[in-house]
C-alpha cells in the first residue's frame, strides 16, 4: 500500500495535497482497497463552502457507498471530471489521476490537525 508523504491525511481516509491556498483531495490507497471496485462518484457540492468533517459528496462502490467528509473548510472549486466516466481511476491511481475536487483553503490553520504519512500508517496498522 502507498502512503506518499508529501500528503497530509485524515481518520476518515481522506488525502490533502496543498498547493499555496488550494487543496486537492481524494480517497487514500487504503479506503479504496477497502471499498472494492469503484462504480460512481457522485459530488455535487462545486461552488459551495463546506465545512471541516462535513459531507461533500459520495463514492459507491459494488458492495456499499460511502461518504466523503472533507478535511479542512474551504470552498469547492472543482471536481475532476474524468471521474464521471471512469470512476474506477480512483482504484488504479488514488493519489493521481483518481483525485476528487480541488478546494479553496478557508482556515489553513486546521491543516495542522490533519495527520502526517506515518501517523495515518499507524492508524490503519500498516
Amino acid at each position: 500500500m502507498n502512503f506518499p508523504s508529501a500528503l497530509k491525511y485524515t481518520k476518515d481516509h481522506e488525502w490533502v495535497l496543498v498547493d499555496g491556498d488550494t487543496a486537492t483531495i481524494g480517497i487514500t490507497d487504503f479506503a479504496q482497497h477497502e471499498l472494492g471496485d469503484i462504480v460512481y462518484i457522485d459530488i455535487n457540492t462545486i461552488g459551495e463552502e463546506v465545512a471541516k468533517e462535513a459531507i461533500f459528496g459520495t463514492v459507491e462502490a459494488v458492495k456499499t457507498v460511502s461518504d466523503l467528509f472533507m478535511p479542512v473548510s474551504g470552498e469547492v472549486l472543482e471536481m475532476n471530471k474524468a471521474l464521471d466516466a471512469n470512476p474506477e481511476l480512483v482504484n488504479s491511481d488514488p493519489f493521481g489521476e483518481g483525485w476528487m475536487v480541488k478546494i479553496s483553503i478557508k482556515n489553513a490553520a486546521e491543516l495542522d490537525e490533519l495527520l502526517s504519512a506515518e501517523s495515518y500508517k499507524e492508524l490503519v496498522g500498516a
